[in-house]
């Protein structure tokens, strides 16, 4: 290869941002509080700082309707994988599972989901 398409093909890269993967559920739990659920989700992500951050999680049900939304308000840089949670979701009675899906502040909502089994 040529020095200048080498020197060009290294400034081209080192222009381009990162791509961090998408946000991952790692793991989550349920817990009934009268007839109300809360939800509790371990989530990883390669947060950078501001500009590039897992900005949130929901809840969907079967039929892919939204239950609960939960917003993450800032970056977890130093805190990776990281737990949450979201109370007062309302998951009607005999749902046997529920979808979780997280969202990052650059690419949206992943294509990624983790089903969880409701005790």
């Amino acid at each position: 290869m040529k020095p200048a398409l080498i020197t060009l093909l290294c400034a081209l890269s080192a222009a381009s941002p990162a791509l961090a993967e998408a946000p991952r559920i790692e793991g989550a739990t349920a817990h009934q509080n009268g007839s109300s659920w809360t939800i509790s989700v371990t989530l990883s992500h390669a947060d950078t700082g501001w500009e590039h951050y897992a900005d949130g999680w929901r809840v969907l049900d079967e039929n892919g309707r939204e239950l609960g939304l939960r917003v993450l308000a800032h970056p977890h840089v130093n805190e990776q994988p990281f737990t949450r949670s979201l109370s007062g979701i309302a998951i009607p009675e005999g749902t046997r599972h529920v979808t979780l899906q997280a969202r990052c502040i650059v690419d949206g909502w992943s294509d990624e989901s983790f089903r969880l089994t409701l005790p």
